[in-house]
């Protein structure tokens, strides 16, 4: 705070007289300028300027917000309905400083904190460390002095939740995503569809893959896992380039021998309390005699991954398949996983936060259908949880029909609808990508929520019959439904 020193009176009463002088001269300036631009019409105003993005909780779809929008050094930080106001317009600068209130104050640990459960605030920016932040993986907002990062409190989605700084867990109460005035992630936001389907975007390097699943790492770089021997690993640096990068089981699976003894299928990355997490099917072509395991690793890495167990099973005589694992954590914080392909279709349990493995005996059915139906992943954006999904016939190469498609539900285990209404349970879903060209079968999707925007990771096949990895952009409508871009 600045100190306030009270001035002589002579001086004061001087400055009184030349200011009330000055005034006078200054308003009738102001009135001439005024009659001026009013006949001059609106061509002397100055170009609009764009309202900084907010920045919306992954988790609850609200927006980190000054207490108040007050403009005041102190003010602390909660998340609040999004509603435009200044103290919700966040930029983060070059130098790490996430400034609101038009650049006027930014966001800052009290007290030089740098333990977890330290209070965020607003205040003067005055370019200490205590001011910087980096964004991480996964859409993580991280204080540059502490490692921390910016944590909705208790993982609860109510407004009013305090904001403050918390170690990287990976849950979506540490994700953000930066989002304009009207309404879209930067990069990928609200817009119109493509009149035709877009092609791959730019892959390089190790592009053979098939039903990928990715997640963003701490440092910012990429890993995937894929359907092989081991489950193939590949990684990047910005989502582009990608290099081969071992398998996570080089040594082989002799636990999955009850299931299969070749190739693990489908597998799903995800990253949280400071450790990987891989999912992963073992079956066989036709079979319903599946599993769907779990490993965890530190690292990620080739070779760093350690068997936890069974997750789920089914036999010839189910009604469902348990491959094609998806996980994702609800709003309220809890673990969930959907499972499918065929039959009675796609599946969801309740998975232990702890454990990783299954809670609980219940068992929700997603979506069904009379033809091909698999590979599920949801998506949780602005209050809805995405499903989608891939139709009709995967791995025949050139052949593949396989189309992605997508319903959604105000409630993580359903009823999820499609664009028309039509419940997905009851064979709907609303088509967003599929074959066009050279571009065979795309499916069996994942989605990331990176920092600009959602992005939709899948395989597709050359006229040759060869998998590849996909990458797109997804954009959203005005009426909160995806379209790939």
């Amino acid at each position: 705070m600045l100190a306030i020193t009270r001035p002589h009176v002579r001086k004061a009463a001087s400055m009184q007289r030349r200011i009330h002088a000055t005034g006078v001269r200054a308003l009738v300036l102001a009135a001439a300028a005024a009659l001026v631009a009013a006949l001059a019409g609106t061509a002397s105003a100055p170009p609009a300027q764009a309202a900084p993005p907010t920045l919306v909780s992954a988790q609850s779809g609200r927006c980190l917000d000054v207490v108040g929008n007050d403009s005041t050094p102190g003010a602390r930080i909660q998340i609040w309905d999004c509603n435009g106001v200044a103290g919700q317009g966040w930029t983060l600068t070059s130098s790490g400083e996430l400034r609101t209130f038009d650049g006027t104050r930014c966001l800052d640990a009290l007290e030089w904190g740098t333990t977890p459960g330290t209070a965020l605030i607003s205040w003067s920016c005055t370019g200490s460390a205590n001011q910087r932040f980096a964004r991480g993986g996964n859409g993580s907002l991280v204080h540059q002095p502490s490692g921390l990062c910016v944590d909705v409190t208790g993982a609860r989605t109510a407004n009013g939740t305090a904001v403050t700084l918390w170690t990287c867990t990976g849950r979506d109460n540490q994700r953000w995503t930066s989002t304009t005035s009207g309404g879209g992630n930067d990069g990928g936001g609200t817009g119109t569809p493509p009149a035709a389907y877009p092609g791959p975007g730019v892959v390089t390097g190790a592009t053979w893959a098939h039903d990928p699943t990715v997640v963003k790492r701490p440092d910012g770089s990429y890993l995937v896992a894929t359907t092989g021997r081991g489950i193939p690993l590949k990684t990047s640096r910005d989502r582009t380039a990608w290099t081969d990068a071992g398998s996570a089981f080089p040594n082989g699976t002799p636990w999955t021998s009850a299931h299969t003894t070749g190739d693990l299928w489908a597998p799903d990355l995800s990253y949280r309390d400071g450790q990987y997490w891989l999912y992963y099917s073992a079956s066989t072509f036709g079979s319903r005699n599946s599993g769907i395991y779990l490993a965890t690793s530190p690292t990620g890495n080739a070779g760093s991954w350690t068997n936890r167990g069974l997750v789920v099973s089914t036999t010839a005589s189910s009604d469902h398949n348990a491959i094609d694992p998806d996980v994702v954590t609800d709003a309220q914080g809890r673990t969930w996983m959907s499972y499918g392909s065929f039959w009675t279709g796609i599946k969801l349990i309740e998975i232990n936060p702890s454990t990783g493995l299954r809670q609980g005996t219940a068992l929700h059915s997603l979506a069904t259908r009379s033809a091909g139906l698999e590979a599920p992943d949801i998506l949780y954006r602005d209050g809805w949880y995405y499903l989608f999904v891939s139709f009709d016939a995967c791995c025949r190469g050139a052949d593949s029909t396989y189309r992605v498609a997508v319903g959604r539900s105000a409630s993580i285990t359903g009823p999820y609808v499609d664009r028309a209404g039509t419940r997905m349970t009851s064979g709907g879903g609303t088509e967003i990508l599929a074959g066009r060209g050279s571009v065979n079968g795309p499916g069996h999707s994942a989605t990331l929520r990176d920092t600009d925007g959602d992005v939709l990771f899948y395989h597709w096949y050359t006229d040759a019959g060869d998998s590849r990895l996909g990458i797109n952009l997804l954009g959203w409508d005005s009426a909160g439904w995806p379209f790939v871009r």
